[in-house]
């Protein structure tokens, strides 16, 4: 029988402590310890087969390294592939995060039926019933999908040597537990030696594994932050649930690009991939309507048009309001101080409330010229014209400033027929003839004056 011994792990950061304290010295969250029991002692092998390993590990010069041409493992989602970089890579550990009901099991279950390579779905939280009344609602049939609702990791390997698959997605990671440890399932402790086993599971038989993680309140993936060290990629599904646009990014790939995106349209029989997101993120009717401008900006290496709406109406409080969604609070705090500093507006005394339609959050800093036009055309009730888009951003000192890879916003609002772009005078845009009237401007009062012919 293995010696027992008792640790107190924080739930919040994962450092490991040998008695109780009241904080944490190294997150300084308070009340966050939590006693565990974990069992120490000689461990059995992960799954029936395995042995003492025969390769003996040395150092060889970085020269002398051979590599093989391993293809990678297409997932049959082409957004999907383009976020990891082409596919999943052999051996590689993959950990996708999202709030409740965002889609994350649908995404890797569309992935597992659509794959044409043995895929082995395990479940902890659905029966095999429930799973599949869901593959039955996203119309998708699979022979080579295979379903296994179990959470002890032991018996998982089991199925695994038995079945061999060359896909394994874990629905999710924080409802495993391991006989090696008398923890409770989703603990810090267990989070951590079951994702361990599952890497050694995937470095040696070079099968690419999925984790489907959940997240805490605060949009951080829950268990200890060293699960994100462990892992090879991890990507983050983010929407609205009110609005049916995904947005699935990369926050870590040790095997590809972090800049890229996938962006998905939730509907009735599953999600799927958004060929044009710019031509369904601009409303259609628009015609005659104050407070609304195109921003063209850019989600990874994407360029896309988005609208902003603005409404800027007297306060009817002594405190006026300042609101945004999808839009940073702070930004707009500073955009307004810019109009009342270098414009002359007076918006001290008026409520402002901001909304980047479709529901996506959108940080970048070329859509602050989008953001100043759509409040002066809600200040002023005149409207822009709908085929006018903005690409810049604003300083504080209110000059426009350039961003970058101006030519493919100039090519994106081209391609969507609109018919002028506001950019920045000291723009690098491409020498082309471009079917877009491209309107360079250098500080806040050149757009009021270009906007509506004069300024305050």
């Amino acid at each position: 029988m293995a010696k027992s011994k008792t640790t107190f792990f924080c739930q919040n950061c994962g450092a490991q402590y040998a008695k109780w304290a009241g904080q944490c010295t190294s997150c300084k969250a308070w009340n966050t310890l939590v006693e565990e029991v974990v069992e120490r002692g000689s461990k059995p092998p992960l799954w029936e087969g395995e042995g003492p390993s025969k390769k003996v590990a040395k150092p060889l010069r970085i020269s002398e390294i051979q590599t093989g041409n391993e293809s990678r493992l297409p997932s049959g989602d082409p957004e999907l592939d383009q976020v990891l970089g082409g596919g999943f890579v052999p051996g590689s550990l993959t950990l996708i995060g999202g709030e409740p009901g965002i889609g994350k099991s649908t995404l890797m279950l569309q992935t597992a039926i659509r794959s044409d390579r043995k895929t082995l779905y395990i479940s902890g939280e659905e029966s095999q019933g429930q799973i599949k009344m869901r593959s039955e609602r996203i119309a998708a049939a699979s022979d080579s999908c295979y379903i296994l609702t179990e959470t002890l990791t032991q018996k998982i390997f089991r199925q695994e040597e038995a079945l061999r698959p060359d896909l394994l997605i874990v629905d999710s990671i924080q409802t495993l537990h391991s006989d090696y440890l008398d923890a409770s399932p989703g603990s810090v402790s267990q989070i951590r030696e079951c994702t361990a086993e599952l890497i050694r599971y995937a470095k040696e038989s070079d099968t690419p594994v999925v984790l489907i993680g959940h997240i805490t309140k605060d949009g951080s993936i829950a268990g200890p932050k060293i699960l994100e060290h462990m892992v090879d990629t991890v990507l983050q599904f983010e929407g609205d649930r009110n609005h049916v646009f995904r947005i699935l990014r990369g926050l870590k790939n040790r095997f590809g690009s972090t800049a890229e995106l996938g962006i998905y349209e939730m509907q009735a029989n599953g999600l799927h991939p958004v060929a044009n997101p710019s031509q369904l993120l601009l409303s259609q009717n628009r015609e005659s309507l104050s407070g609304t401008a195109i921003a063209a900006t850019l989600e990874g290496v994407r360029p896309l048009l988005i609208e902003i709406q603005a409404l800027v109406s007297s306060a009817v409080y002594g405190t006026p309001q300042r609101s945004a969604t999808g839009f940073p609070p702070r930004r707009l705090n500073m955009l307004l101080a810019v109009l009342e500093k270098r414009a002359g507006f007076k918006l001290a005394a008026k409520d402002v409330f901001l909304n980047v339609t479709g529901g996506i959050q959108v940080d970048d800093p070329a859509i602050d010229l989008a953001v100043l036009a759509a409040i002066l055309s809600s200040n002023a009730d005149l409207t822009i014209p709908s085929d006018w888009c903005f690409a810049a951003e604003v300083g504080l000192a209110g000059e426009i400033r350039p961003v970058p890879r101006i030519g493919q916003r100039i090519t994106e609002a081209e391609k969507l027929g609109l018919s002028v772009i506001f950019v920045s005078s000291h723009a690098s845009v491409p020498e082309k003839n471009h079917a877009i009237d491209v309107r360079r401007v250098a500080r806040v009062e050149d757009v009021v004056r270009s906007l509506f012919g004069s300024t305050p």
